[in-house]
């Protein structure tokens, strides 16, 4: 067997486990996903609706705009929407809302079921979430798939995701971003793929530029983690950062007509309510790790007990190399530390304090408790006694 041939078997063999795990996480989320939505007799199982708010009063109208848009029946175009109010400008809208490719679904239902369009739609979004960060599991270390495919579903079911961003599905597209863009830093981390890794960026900008915008940040931090514990020389590491740096700003390049729209559109809109940010109690952010928890205010960082005790228990495994278990415990607590500080509250977005929910980088952590989950069970079983101080931790 010549050499390019060997090349290709072996890539062959080093992709199964990832296609089986990111299978399962996908079944799997999507699975329970709606079976919670049957035993809550929600829509599409039960009488109770899911359209209120901000779901109810603008993304499932502007799904149906949309539809009206792919089927030659709208009252206005790209440009302005006549069937908003008395009229208002639509290309924003658009750039914010309904740039994902996922949307473009709504046009294989009918119009009268927009509701059940962006159901579905919410629920690829996730299922498709959980599959990326299985397959990316498995790219940051090898082991077991059935154990990537088990955590690409916490992630996917993460409490921002449960009950923050279904109800706000634009932003399921920065849940599916995080674990591809920490892909495409694995690429330049290795010289590969530089084309699709150009491309995977401006996607994930196009579909939804607002946590697309955090995605980045986040996979920059796992990147720069990544170059550090590697056994790699410094010319080699700056070569790699220089790949990613150069993949990241293509790839924004390309996604940026879209993002200046939605950027002026903004900039020239109807002035908001002025919010100052207030961090939670440290009891309030640390009781949001513990599955079913709920208020508005606080992050929602929950990624389920055995995810957390995994990720709990990476400290204490002296099974994982000591810089391994220091670099990933460090950029944990230290994004979990940035939530509360005003000047990293502001970095995280975009320098302006969001109105509603102030915590809409959840999603960054909980991918990182998910991570240092898998770095802690890939290299075996933690300790019992890791598993102790994790359990004593938890308490």
């Amino acid at each position: 067997m010549d050499r390019p041939t060997l090349r290709r078997a072996v890539s062959r063999g080093s992709s199964r486990p990832r296609r089986d795990a990111a299978l399962l996480a996908w079944l799997l989320t999507a699975v329970l996903f709606c079976a919670a939505d049957t035993v809550a007799r929600g829509y599409p199982f039960g009488p109770r609706t899911r359209a209120v708010n901000d779901l109810g009063n603008q993304y499932v109208p502007f799904h149906a705009h949309l539809w009206d848009l792919l089927h030659g029946r709208a009252d206005g175009g790209l440009l302005v929407n006549w069937q908003s109010g008395y009229g208002s400008s639509f290309l924003p809208d658009l750039g914010t809302y309904l740039s994902s490719p996922f949307a473009l679904l709504v046009a294989v239902f009918p119009r009268a079921e927009i509701d059940l369009a962006v159901y579905v739609i919410t629920v690829l979004k996730t299922a498709c979430a959980g599959a990326a960060m299985a397959w990316l599991l498995l790219a940051l270390r090898p082991g077991r798939r059935w154990a990537a495919g088990l955590l690409g579903t916490s992630y996917a079911l993460c409490g921002w995701s449960v009950a923050v961003a279904s109800y706000n599905p634009m932003w399921l597209d920065g849940l599916l971003a995080l674990p591809l863009f920490c892909l495409v830093g694995e690429w330049a981390l290795t010289g590969r793929r530089p084309l699709l890794g150009v491309l995977v960026v401006a996607e994930g900008w196009i579909a939804n530029f607002y946590t697309a915008y955090m995605a980045t940040l986040a996979a920059g931090l796992v990147l720069l983690l990544r170059l550090a514990l590697a056994d790699l020389d410094r010319a080699r590491r700056v070569r790699a950062a220089a790949r990613a740096a150069v993949t990241a700003a293509l790839g924004i390049g390309l996604a940026a007509p879209l993002v200046a729209v939605v950027w002026s559109g903004t900039r020239h809109a109807y002035p908001g309510r002025a919010v100052d940010f207030t961090p939670v109690p440290a009891r309030d952010l640390l009781a949001r790790l513990l599955p079913t928890t709920y208020t508005f205010a606080s992050p929602a960082v929950w990624v389920g007990t055995t995810a957390l005790l995994l990720a709990f228990a990476l400290p204490f495994d002296r099974r994982v190399p000591r810089r391994v278990r220091a670099g990933w415990t460090v950029l944990v607590a230290a994004v979990a530390l940035s939530f509360q500080w005003g000047p990293t509250h502001l970095l995280w977005h975009a320098f302006a304090t969001p109105q509603g929910s102030a915590y809409r980088q959840a999603f960054v952590l909980c991918g990182l408790l998910v991570m240092a989950a898998w770095t802690s069970f890939a290299h075996g079983p933690p300790e019992p006694r890791a598993l102790a101080a994790a359990g004593a931790l938890l308490g």
